[in-house]
């Protein structure tokens, strides 16, 4: 069994910043890669970001230049989030996936008003 617990989702103004933080535990088994996931209410989960185990990373073309994802570790992962928008309101999900399941941490809300 592998848990994925994130942290770090809260109310910020529109302009602020956020730290987020998944951290894996359980029976870990090298992780393919680890990212994150959105969903807004009333829309479909959509991929925020994603750091694969050689390095590489992806953003969503929404949040380029105001998200950074990055790996401290095998089994950590976490989303910077700069310049907030009221657009980027929606809980994020972290998720990540090895040869032996997919899986996904039960959400953190983000909350960008004034």
């Amino acid at each position: 069994q592998v848990h994925l617990v994130e942290s770090g989702g809260g109310l910020v103004q529109p302009g602020g910043s956020l730290r987020l933080s998944c951290a894996a535990s359980g029976n870990i088994f090298d992780f393919t890669f680890m990212g994150w996931y959105r969903q807004a209410p009333g829309k479909q989960r959509e991929l925020v970001a994603i750091a694969f185990r050689g390095g590489m990373t992806n953003h969503a073309d929404s949040v380029k230049g105001r998200f950074t994802i990055s790996r401290q570790n095998k089994n950590t992962v976490h989303l910077r989030m700069d310049s907030l928008k009221p657009e980027d309101t929606a809980v994020y999900f972290c998720n990540a996936q090895n040869a032996r399941g997919d899986y996904w941490g039960q959400g953190t809300q983000v909350t960008v008003s004034s």
